[in-house]
Order: structure tokens, then C-alpha cells, then sequence
């Protein structure tokens, strides 16, 4: 294909995981774009991939079924790509050894970050080794400004092993209200009477870039927030915050005991 004279280079982004693992990753996939760049992620973190030409899940795409049943189509599709970026399949050799026995341009990374190292910077160095230009240190997710006027408390996260005890956030909850509305938010699966839910991943960014402060657990909510520049408190149990910690222009993190 060629695009306005030039031969346009289609780059495909496969990456799976949860919504802080995207989050983490968008610098390094934002390096990584070409002239056509489309990505193929978790269902829920689509509306997040706003740097790509074209997003869609992965279970959409099809790419579960390569390899295990028939998936002609789907092979053709990935035939149409100069270059396939994977975080999928790194611990699939069958896939792998599909993929290269079709002779499809993939190249597979790591999809888990070294102990020690931010994810940010691991996924980042990962793009750099590909050749990008070197990517910004902290994500972005670009909403329009909007006046800060309330707090956002978030106080779930993927495992209750993340979660502070909701005493802890009742307590935060009422230092704030002294001083500003305060909002609770909720995921698909998580019940608290009077929370909010959202479900576009993009629509809460933007809801969040209105908020003065958001408190949470390590979970992908408190990397949104931060990539929108909310400023951050965030409680860490029993995950690195060397590795997890958001990045963004007010980040403040806070250990917590294991057991409570």
C-alpha cells in the first residue's frame, strides 16, 4: 500500500492483559507506531488504544482460535501486516511454531516486567531494542481540561490480596468530604452501595481528569487516573510498588500491612 508516495508500513500491536498492563505498556506501543498502526487488546481497554488507526479485542479479532482450530481468515488478516508486535503467545510455543511456520512477521516480548524494574521503563526498553525512538516515562491519555472539584475513591483492585481495608478508605473518605464532594467508583463485578460505574474505559478517564484527587488500590483505575494527571494516593499490600507504582505528575504511594 502506498500513502501519499511513500510505501505505508501496517504494524500490528497485540497486547492482552488488564487495564494497568495496557496502561503501563502505552508509551512503548505509541513508539512503536507506524504509518498504519492498529492494536488488538483486552476487550475493555479498546477505547484506550486512541493512538492506533484501528483497535479491537482480542476475542473479536479472532487470534484465540490461531492454532487450535481452523482460522484461515484470521491468518490472512495477519498476513497483511509488515510487522506483528506480540505480548501474546510468549508462553504459547504452539502458537509460536505456527505463526513461524507460516512465515507471519512476529516478533514476541515478555509480557511480564523484571523484579525490580518499573513496568514502565521494562516495556519501554523493550520498544527501544525494536528500534523506536525513545518513548516518554510516563503514559497519557489525552481528555480535555475540565475544572477539578471533587475526590474519586476507588477501593477495589483485581485480588482482595490488593485491597486496603475499607476502613482505610472510610477514613480518607471523611477527611475529604470536609473539604470537597466525594465519589465512590465501583467495577462490573464489585458491589458498594451508591458507587459509580462507568464502563468505558476512555469515558472514566475523562470523568477522572475532573477530579482533584483519586485514592485507590494497585489497580488499573489508579494508573488511569494517573495518566490523566489526577493526582494519586495509592495502597500497596502485597505488590512492588518498583514495579506497579503509577506514573504521573502527583503519584504518592502508601504500604500496607499484609495482614491488614
Amino acid at each position: 500500500m502506498i500513502h501519499q508516495g511513500r510505501l505505508l508500513i501496517r504494524t500490528l500491536l497485540i497486547r492482552p492483559g488488564a487495564t494497568g498492563d495496557f496502561i503501563v505498556s502505552l508509551p512503548a506501543m505509541e513508539a512503536l507506531r507506524t504509518g498504519y498502526t492498529e492494536v488488538w487488546c483486552a476487550g475493555q481497554n479498546v477505547p484506550l488504544a486512541r493512538f492506533a488507526d484501528t483497535a479491537q479485542s482480542i476475542v473479536s479479532s479472532g487470534l484465540d482460535r490461531v492454532g487450535i482450530v481452523p482460522a484461515d481468515e484470521v491468518v490472512e488478516r495477519l498476513r497483511g501486516f509488515d510487522s506483528i508486535v506480540s505480548w501474546y503467545g510468549t508462553k504459547r510455543p504452539d502458537f509460536r511454531d505456527f505463526v513461524a511456520d507460516r512465515g507471519l512477521p512476529f516478533r514476541f516480548l515478555p509480557a511480564l516486567p523484571a523484579a525490580g524494574m518499573h513496568a514502565v521503563d521494562y516495556y519501554n526498553q523493550q520498544a527501544r531494542e525494536l528500534g523506536a525512538s525513545p518513548p516518554p516515562r510516563f503514559p497519557a491519555i489525552l481528555c480535555a481540561a475540565s475544572p477539578r472539584s471533587f475526590a474519586a475513591i476507588h477501593p477495589f483492585a483485581s485480588r482482595p490480596a490488593k485491597r486496603a481495608p475499607m476502613p482505610v478508605f472510610q477514613r480518607v473518605a471523611e477527611r475529604l468530604a470536609r473539604t470537597m464532594p466525594v465519589h465512590w467508583l465501583r467495577g462490573p463485578e464489585e458491589e458498594l452501595d451508591g458507587a459509580l460505574h462507568i464502563e468505558d474505559l476512555y469515558e472514566l478517564a475523562t470523568w477522572l481528569r475532573q477530579a482533584r484527587i483519586f485514592v485507590g488500590n494497585d489497580s488499573g483505575i489508579s494508573h488511569l487516573a494517573a495518566a490523566v494527571e489526577t493526582p494519586v494516593t495509592v495502597f500497596f499490600r502485597d505488590t512492588d510498588p518498583r514495579v506497579w507504582v503509577p506514573r504521573g505528575v502527583s503519584v504518592y504511594a502508601v504500604g500496607i500491612r499484609s495482614d491488614g
